[in-house]
């Protein structure tokens, strides 16, 4: 394979740079830049050369062997003084290696993946790590780049494997007589993986909004205070506020942190019998996205008033314009900030209770590898009902689902993914 090179810090000013060379020469154009280097995995200080016989910097050079570097290959990381022109006159000299390119994006990562350094669902949580926001973010991403879903994976396919196994064993001694029933222990297995794997599988779509940010929609009848509680919420002027009812036409979005999740509010237009055809426009568009939304705050400004829209279980009702009347329950002003506090802890319980349900799968790709399984599972449960007759599709389906769990790790059935994941990661990863 090439020897790569690239940047592997944020651009910019910093107090240090580090550039990563990973491939077979990369101790070679190493030694063409310091010299000699230091003894394996032991930083050494060394003086970096340009290929004018000028000192381009001094930098702590580390090495890393074949199979014990995150490519797996041979590496060299330079940590470099982080200004722009050290980085610049290093990367310029190593252009002129003729056995060096500049890395693709993602290709460091590429690289470990086909290594065997990490697999593709470790992949894809080193990417959610390096775009995590928020603290819930961080602690999903840590548990996939881990390897728990490549572990979880692997303990489905072997109890799998096992079922096909003992059902090939049937095929293969279908003429004699066989003293074991096996059906007993197939069923075992496969009920096993099937009731993890629902698990896994209804903890997906949760992951999925721990990654992507859940959507709680503001929503009640026009001038109750929706966009005046936005405010309130985000801590500036997010939306247009006045006593002119119908203000808000558009969807207008906040994004923050609640509880250490990514959260997206919205506040949407007042929901009512459209005086104008913009109007019309605006609450078609709130009733979409509020419904859509994963919790709905329902803005209530007057006990008798009728909404277009149901409440789901979890969704919260507030009394809105606490400062104008004295109410029982939950009340919020957000023009004086009272109960603004206490909405926003009924909002992160809600949330904390549904993320309390989250797997260790987290994308839709993930899902959707993990239904092909259940599919696949339970007909073939159905065919070990039928009897060792039917043994032979009972195998087959099996084996179907394990190509399924397979595809999660990268082992099968992903070339076409992974020009896609890679393409997120930055140049030096």
């Amino acid at each position: 394979m090439d020897t790569i090179y690239s940047l592997a810090s944020a651009r910019g000013k910093a107090g240090v740079a580090v550039v990563r060379i990973s491939g077979p020469y990369a101790f070679s154009a190493a030694r063409g830049l310091a010299g000699s280097l230091p003894a394996i995995r032991k930083a050494g200080l060394r003086r970096l050369m340009g290929t004018d016989g000028q000192l381009l910097d001094e930098a702590l050079v580390l090495c890393f062997d074949d199979g014990a570097s995150f490519t797996g290959e041979s590496v060299v990381e330079l940590q470099l003084h982080g200004s722009t022109a050290v980085v610049r006159a290093v990367l310029d000299t190593l252009s002129t290696y003729p056995d060096l390119r500049l890395a693709e994006p993602g290709e460091f990562t590429r690289r470990a993946l086909e290594n065997d350094r990490l697999d593709l669902a470790q992949v894809e949580g080193l990417a959610d790590l390096l775009d995590a926001e928020t603290e819930a973010q961080r602690r999903q991403a840590v548990t996939i780049l881990s390897g728990a879903l490549g572990d979880l994976a692997e303990n489905w396919r072997h109890d799998l494997i096992r079922a096909a196994a003992l059902l090939e064993a049937t095929i293969d001694f279908a003429d004699e007589d066989v003293p074991v029933d096996v059906s007993p222990e197939v069923n075992g297995l496969l009920d096993g993986v099937l009731t993890t794997l629902a698990a896994e599988t209804a903890g997906t779509r949760i992951a999925e909004r721990i990654r992507d940010g859940f959507e709680v929609a503001i929503v009640g009848a026009p001038n109750a205070g929706k966009s005046t509680l936005l405010n309130a919420l985000a801590g500036r002027d997010a939306a247009i506020t006045s006593e002119i009812a119908g203000t808000t036409r558009d969807v207008i979005e906040v994004q923050m942190e609640l509880a250490g999740l990514a959260v997206t509010v919205l506040d949407t237009a007042g929901l009512r019998t459209a005086q104008d055809k913009v109007e019309a426009i605006g609450v078609e568009r709130a009733l979409a996205r509020a419904r859509a939304a994963d919790l709905r705050v329902f803005l209530q400004s007057q006990g008798d008033e009728v909404l277009p829209l149901k409440a789901s279980p979890g969704d919260i009702t507030v009394q809105a314009k606490a400062d104008l009347s004295k109410t029982k329950g939950l009340a919020v002003s957000g023009l004086t900030g009272q109960g603004v506090d206490q909405l926003v802890a009924r909002i992160a319980d809600q949330l904390e209770n549904r993320v309390k349900g989250v797997g260790v799968a987290t994308r839709a790709r993930h899902r959707i590898a993990m239904q092909i399984a259940q599919s696949a599972l339970e007909d073939a449960r159905i065919e070990v009902q039928h009897g060792p007759g039917r043994a032979e599709f009972a195998a087959e389906e099996i084996r179907t689902a394990i190509r399924a769990l397979d595809s999660l790790v990268g082992r099968v059935d992903v070339e076409h993914l992974l020009d896609e994941i890679f393409a997120s990661f930055c140049l030096g990863k």
